[in-house]
């Protein structure tokens, strides 16, 4: 056998390894969603068409990014939609007293903060499962709004409130919220992934136990990662009940649901402990712009929610797939090896 083999074979495993990482396929996913759309409709490439339909899915994208961590640590947050709908209420009611934008921000943000630390406080202090208290806090939170406003809404807002939901940067066609997400994504992901704190997030999802006699403060983790879930959902109310101008009990109803398969589709385990930023934005964006090119073409939203649900079928059965062929590859040229050398 020649000495260029085995680094031929080398480099084809290494190629090979690289495409059966979640993000590559994620990404050759999306690359075929844009080639699709692209031919499916003229206007699909717009630039201003592109920029804009990410309004429908910044909100969503901004509460992904906390739920990464949550999911990490091995625990789940199903209130989030709920928080949206209390945020909103509460500055809705706040709005209507007369207050300004900024108070009115600051409401939504507290709000969505005071959630989420309580939902940890609920969790770390009496050891609830998380999954039990945020269903709970879910139902509380959505049943104030649905208490407070029945069939109403409100509707009155500062002026200068929609900029937040609705504005553009400068006198670009850039959406505010797209720029926020990024800059959010990129905090998140130093968080995560490049400092004691994100390490600490991994160590409690491989193993709390160990993570605890590692001097690890799990509880307290656990209880900022809550926090930070709700925060992320009082700024999410913010920008969505700007961007639709009202406040109504049903505001995001079902997107806890799309956040968790966003964050699964980006291949954050559920079970914990594994998981990173690059394939959530990617999943993100992918699930975003295959709605938009549906869209376009006339799709209704129920055979939209079955697309995306094959989609992620496929794309947690793709790895799978690959790693197999790849294995068996490796096999069959272990098997031809003892034959080269013989014939050499």
């Amino acid at each position: 056998m020649s000495k260029q083999d085995p680094q031929r074979s080398s480099l084809i495993t290494r190629i090979a390894n690289l495409m059966m990482t979640w993000e590559v396929i994620l990404f050759l996913i999306f690359i075929v969603v844009i080639v699709v759309n692209s031919n499916l409709s003229p206007y699909f490439l717009d630039l201003f068409n592109i920029l804009d339909t990410t309004f429908n899915f910044m909100e969503k994208a901004i509460v992904a990014l906390p739920m990464i961590l949550v999911i990490i640590c091995g625990d789940i947050d199903i209130s989030v939609a709920g928080i949206i709908a209390l945020c909103s209420l509460l500055m809705g009611m706040t709005s209507a007293a007369g207050a300004s934008t900024g108070v009115v921000v600051l409401v939504g943000l507290g709000t969505g903060l005071s959630a989420g630390a309580l939902n940890g406080f609920l969790i770390t202090r009496f050891g609830i499962p998380a999954i039990a208290v945020t269903i709970g806090s879910m139902s509380l939170f959505r049943g104030i709004s649905y208490a407070v406003l029945g069939d109403q809404a409100y509707t009155k807002y500062p002026e200068s409130f929609a900029f937040f939901g609705q504005g553009y940067v400068g006198n670009t066609i850039i959406p505010f919220e797209l720029i926020l997400f990024l800059v959010l994504a990129l905090v998140f992901g130093l968080l995560l992934h490049r400092t004691t704190f994100g390490r600490k997030v991994y160590a409690i999802g491989n193993n709390a136990t160990s993570a605890r006699f590692s001097g690890v403060r799990v509880n307290r983790i656990r209880w900022i990662v809550f926090s930070l879930s709700g925060a992320m959902s009082g700024l999410a109310a913010i920008l969505l009940t700007s961007r639709i101008g009202s406040t109504r009990p049903n505001i995001a109803s079902g997107w806890e649901l799309e956040i968790i398969t966003t964050v699964v589709l980006g291949g954050v385990a559920i079970s914990g402990g594994k998981g990173n930023l690059l394939g959530v934005i990617i999943g993100i964006f992918l699930i975003g712009f295959l709605k938009f090119g549906m869209g376009l073409i006339n799709v209704p939203g129920k055979v939209m929610n079955i697309v995306i649900g094959f989609l992620l079928i496929f794309a947690i059965m793709l790895p799978g797939y690959v790693r197999a062929l790849h294995n068996r590859s490796l096999l069959k040229r272990q098997r031809e090896m003892p034959e080269h050398a013989s014939a050499g």
